[in-house]
């Protein structure tokens, strides 16, 4: 492999010739071969929309050569298009705060600026990584900046679209099963009927959706101009309102400055707010899975009261077994969840004093947490509940025999009365009422109109 030499303060360091990194990003590859875990395109993406909106803004300024910072932009506009990929390859468990990343953009970006420039790779008498890429900037507001940015454009594009698809496909499938009478369980015990379309009306996550949305505008607020501790040394009064001002005309949202750049740069409260919703609704999607789960198991020996689209064999050993693959899937993608929500957390209680180093690994846990739910729900979405039907005659059967019907009589026979009426006919495997007219508790007529299926699922 032919090299390079490359220098910074610690000394000279050889990086592959083909590649824009320079040393530090070197340095940090061979210092942590750790995982191979990288952070998310979407997260790089973000990273360079600040270091061309900051090159934009500092040129405005007067404090950044025009020529200089119209190759940045180029470069720039280069990684967000989704080239020079292949130089992102630091491992997520770097050295805190994430500066190892912050160099490995701003040197890629000088070394392509500089080939643009007509110059040599490594030559940053032509264009600095620090003096003029990182111009304005420190790693602590913009790493945590291009967090929050990665992160609210990937809700915005994915997760919540993936939401409301879902949300409105189980009210769709509430309204079709509106009519299925089916027998409740409690405990998985037997229990009073109600409609499979209520059954699936309790899958609704509209309430999440909401707190989701309100929780965005933690994430709209960015801390550019803070520098290293929040009191914006060596960055001019006007850049941040700048720069944001270009990444806004970059994503089409509306970014903002925040308030207070000491809290932002100390704490990940916008981080744990999210990613706490984002284990709620995990916890949610894991009680949906196991429930499609539960009704459609058997088909023979279970509950087989649904039934799901077939997607793969189903056993290595068992010929014809067919599993609820995709279910399966959502719990597992939703466990993952849940463990990345308590890494952000322990990264978030982390911090001491001026800032919280744990950056790196608080950005990849909240990224994956989105893109695994947002493409997990919708795979779940699409291939599992739109296809879901109702197995009427196993419902049916199950509901006649449901010895729990008995509740609907109580007040008329008396609950000690009506437990022996449930359990004669659990034990001799009769239905309510054929025990009910046999103990003659009751006339038939009485016993048609008040164990109406009908009217017992009817929410008063």
């Amino acid at each position: 492999m032919k090299t390079r030499n490359e220098k910074d303060y610690l000394g000279n360091v050889k990086v592959p010739a083909d590649m824009y990194w320079g040393a530090q990003t070197q340095r940090a590859i061979n210092n942590f071969p750790i995982s191979g875990l990288r952070l998310q395109p979407n997260f790089i993406r973000a990273y360079a929309i600040i270091k061309k909106s900051s090159a934009i803004a500092n040129m405005s300024l007067g404090k950044l050569d025009r020529k200089i910072g119209t190759a940045i932009v180029k470069a720039c506009n280069e990684i967000i298009s989704g080239k020079l990929r292949e130089n992102f390859i630091l491992d997520v468990y770097q050295a805190g705060a994430g500066t190892s990343t912050n160099m490995n953009l701003n040197e890629v970006i000088a070394n392509r600026a500089i080939e643009i420039l007509k110059g040599k790779k490594g030559n940053y008498k032509i264009v600095h990584p620090n003096n003029h890429v990182n111009m304005s900037q420190s790693t602590n507001d913009t790493f945590h900046s291009a967090m929050h940015m990665a992160a609210y454009i990937a809700i915005s594009e994915e997760l919540l679209p993936a939401l409301f698809e879902y949300e409105k496909v189980i009210k769709k499938k509430s309204s079709e099963f509106s009519t299925i009478i089916k027998s409740g369980r409690t405990h998985l015990m037997d229990a009073v009927p109600l409609t499979l379309g209520q059954e699936f009306n309790g899958f609704s996550i509209g309430k999440q959706i909401t707190t989701l949305q309100d929780m965005l505008k933690y994430l709209r607020v960015l801390g550019l101009g803070g520098t290293a501790v929040g009191t914006g040394l060596n960055a001019h009064p006007k850049f941040a309102n700048l720069a944001v001002r270009e990444i806004n005309k970059e994503t089409g949202y509306k970014f903002q400055i925040g308030q207070n750049l000491f809290a932002f740069i100390q704490n990940f409260t916008g981080e744990t707010d999210i990613s706490s919703n984002l284990k709620t609704l995990s916890l949610k999607f894991i009680k949906v899975a196991n429930d499609i789960r539960l009704l459609s198991s058997g088909p023979v020996t279970g509950l087989n009261e649904i039934i799901l689209p077939q997607v793969q064999p189903g056993s290595s050993i068992m010929p014809g077994k067919v599993n609820p693959s995709i279910p399966e899937m959502l719990d597992m993608v939703c466990f993952q969840v849940v463990g990345n929500d308590l890494t952000i957390s322990l990264a978030a209680q982390a911090g001491q004093l001026e800032l919280n180093v744990m950056m790196p690994v608080v950005a990849y846990n909240l990224l994956n947490s989105i893109e695994i739910l947002s493409n997990g729900l919708r795979i779940f979405t699409e291939k599992c509940l739109k296809g879901i039907k109702a197995n009427k005659e196993k419902i049916k059967e199950n509901l006649e025999k449901n010895p729990m019907i008995v509740t609907a009589i109580t007040s008329i026979i008396g609950y000690e009365k009506a437990a022996e009426v449930a359990r004669r006919a659990y034990k001799e495997n009769k239905t309510v009422k054929q025990v009910l007219l046999e103990m003659k508790l009751i006339s038939k007529k009485e016993v048609d109109r008040i164990l109406n299926y009908k009217k017992l699922v009817k929410k008063n």
